[in-house]
């Protein structure tokens, strides 16, 4: 099997991961990672038995691919530099901290035969997998991302940290462009919002409504879908989907046929169990297979500057409405 020379840029606690699973990967040869903390780079690069580079320069002339995996403030910096000297990029989410780096990016990539993709894990997980052979054309999403507090996060606002993920499935799956954004978000125990709601609304008339927290008590990641064929509940934290689809009288299909009221239709219910796959392993390993291969990466950099997009302006009009509620109480 063909293998690429893969390094990590950041070994914090997600960039662990990424070593992990490039160690492991029969299409990956962890060559080795940087990281300005000097002692947990080499600590890291011993345990892998893998180099250490003193430099992004260092590293660019030893690998082929690599993961970004450092503070999301320093991601145009690094994927500049690295997209200049011709690596493959994996960008971890958010893309960048701001969308004219976004867009700075995507205009440095045009000049470079180079695969970028951004980390938008959940494309990956079992449950969102499930609807693979199903035409999905929701109406309407809800999704719920509840967490406990964090401090690892909390250098970008709860919209930028969680609601992201959501804000990215539900432009995949609805595939329009988002026309109007509501939204509200609070401050709790951090300088910038942690908790944050928006109603996403696309142009062919579907709506999207996500709630994000970074300070509740019990965890919940949960995507509901309605469209007129059907109804589909994924659990992203147990990685497995509950599918409820019309059927036709007497068609054959997969699952359980319940009789729907006096409708003459069936619904045809299908429980969908994690199927095992490592998420992070899956995305990497695609990420590497697309360079190999030369075909498309799962999430292209236009898709996570668009969920970027799409998320500072949630949270500009978020902090909009909080900053309007505090003035009013202080009236």
């Amino acid at each position: 099997m063909t293998k690429l020379k893969t390094a990590v840029v950041g070994v914090g606690s997600l960039g662990r991961h990424h070593l992990k699973w490039y160690s492991k990967l029969d299409n990956s040869d962890l060559v080795g990672l940087y990281d300005i903390d000097r002692e947990k780079a080499e600590r890291f690069a011993a345990e892998y038995s893998v180099t250490a580079f003193d430099s992004l320069e260092a590293l660019a002339q030893a690998a082929d691919a690599v993961s970004i995996v450092v503070p999301t403030t320093d991601h145009f910096t690094v994927a500049s530099q690295l997209i200049d000297r011709g690596l493959h990029c994996l960008i971890e989410k958010p893309v960048t901290s701001t969308y004219e780096e976004a867009r700075k990016l995507m205009e440095k990539a045009d000049g470079h035969n180079i695969k970028l993709t951004v980390g938008q894990i959940e494309r990956f997980n079992p449950a969102v997998k499930a609807l693979g052979d199903i035409d999905v054309r929701p109406a309407f999403i809800e999704a719920h991302r509840l967490a406990a507090f964090d401090p690892r996060g909390t250098d970008v606002a709860v919209v930028l940290d969680l609601m992201i993920h959501d804000i990215d499935l539900a432009l995949m799956f609805i595939n329009s462009p988002v026309v109007n954004i509501q939204a509200s978000a609070v401050a709790v125990v951090s300088d910038l919002p942690d908790i944050a709601n928006a109603r996403l609304t696309f142009e062919n008339g579907a709506v999207a409504n996500l709630t994000a927290s970074r300070i509740s008590l019990h965890a919940m990641r949960k995507v509901r879908l309605f469209q007129k064929s059907g109804y589909y509940s994924l659990d992203l934290a147990a990685k497995q989907a509950d599918l409820y689809s019309l059927a036709a009288s007497g068609e054959p299909a997969e699952g359980m046929r319940l009789p729907l009221g006096k409708s003459g239709q069936d619904v045809i219910y299908q429980k969908k169990q994690d199927s095992g796959e490592d998420m992070l392993g899956c995305e990497l390993s695609g990420f590497l297979d697309a360079v190999i291969n030369d075909s498309p990466v799962a999430v292209p950099l236009s898709e996570g500057v668009e969920a970027l997009r799409v998320a500072l302006e949630v949270q500009r009009i978020g902090r909009e409405s909080a900053r309007r509620m505090m003035e009013q109480g202080q009236t």
